[in-house]
């Protein structure tokens, strides 16, 4: 198997193993099951929400507002369109940067349908003039407009039809409470099993018309970050390096040597999250490290850092958040061949300490 540098890069690439919605992620939809019983991983959230829409059917109301919330690539919006088809409304689907004025609110809101279901992305973004437009949308079906200003201000009411909101964000504390008081439903999705993962590229691969072998999918699932978006972006990159070589099916020798030129090793770390840790450990001298001064060491965005990076390297035990700052822990100098020195031990076993 050969390949020259011109036949693939991965210069200036955008980051394949980013959990956020990417160029990658044209065939996303093709990909997104219809049903819950198609729908793999998160038992506890699908058993709940059974429950609750067999409930709301029978009952010939609109299921309560649900709130999702987990780490970018979990299937929040899959789930979306999962309740909206099996509740038989109609999916609208926007993000809360994209609503920048209560107007924009309100035109949505009035052109929603009886049973249909409203989806908004990154709802913790929302500004609070249009947050307070949404509560007694969300409390009452009522939109109430201030219509004039000083003593001449009045409220007026439109009745709106009965739908049902789904919120989803990946930073679940920045939503104020009284908006989250307004969810009836809270679904906490959690990150998946390599097991899981293995099935959703097989299922994908399948939808995509790809032949793997049973070997390839195991790699290529454990190197997702216990992500499903990440495990579909790094089939079809595999499958790519597959097709270039001439290969009839994916098999472990052309995962391995893919998801290598990718940079992506057996942890599914990419290059950022190395750099990140190598600066940890040799620029600060695995001392704790504020947010701040660790993104412009790596030259991030310090919210990147925060939503996309570090949660797969906390769950990874690679690294620890703490009053102090961020700071490097001993499986982050194992997997990166690092020993650490007597300082940077006596910082590990503080640290280690204080988890327990």
């Amino acid at each position: 198997m050969f390949f020259d540098d011109e036949d693939y890069t991965t210069e200036n690439e955008e980051r394949l193993v980013q959990s956020t919605k990417g160029e990658y992620d044209v065939e996303e939809n093709v990909l997104r099951p219809k049903t819950l019983d198609a729908y793999v991983g998160q038992s506890k959230v699908k058993e709940n929400l059974t429950v609750y829409m067999n409930a709301a059917k029978k009952r010939g109301e609109v299921l309560e507002h649900v709130l999702l919330y987990g780490a970018p690539g979990l299937g929040k919006t899959t789930l979306a369109h999962i309740i909206a088809g099996q509740m038989g409304g109609q999916l609208k689907m926007t993000s809360a940067p994209a609503i920048e004025r209560s107007g924009d609110l309100a035109a949505i809101l009035t052109n929603l349908n009886e049973g249909d279901v409203l989806f908004i992305d990154e709802i913790h973004r929302l500004n609070h003039s249009v947050e307070e437009i949404l509560y007694s949308a969300m409390e009452d079906y009522a939109l109430d407009i201030i219509v004039g200003k000083g003593p001449s201000a009045r409220n007026i009411r439109f009745s709106l039809k009965k739908f049902t909101l789904i919120g989803a964000t990946t930073r679940a504390g920045m939503i104020s409470n009284p908006l989250r008081d307004r969810f009836g439903i809270t679904c906490r999705l959690e990150m998946y099993t390599p097991d899981e993962l293995k099935e959703i590229v097989t299922r994908s691969a399948r939808t995509l018309g790809i032949a793997i072998d049973d070997e390839a999918a195991t790699e290529i699932s454990k190197r997702s970050r216990g992500t499903p978006r990440i495990a579909n972006r790094l089939l079809k990159r595999v499958r790519d390096f597959s097709t270039v070589s001439g290969s009839a099916s994916i098999t472990l020798k052309d995962a391995r040597f893919a998801l290598g030129r990718m940079e992506i090793d057996e942890l599914g770390l990419d290059e950022v999250d190395r750099n990140l840790l190598k600066s940890m450990i040799v620029k600060f001298d695995g001392k704790p490290v504020g947010l701040e001064t660790l993104a412009a060491t790596i030259n991030e965005d310090a919210g990147t850092i925060e939503d996309v990076y570090e949660p797969y390297l906390l769950q990874l035990g690679f690294i620890a958040r703490t009053p102090r700052g961020r700071v490097i822990l001993k499986g982050g100098y194992e997997h990166m061949g690092y020993t650490p020195t007597a300082s940077q031990s006596e910082q590990i076993t503080l640290f280690d300490k204080k988890g327990e």
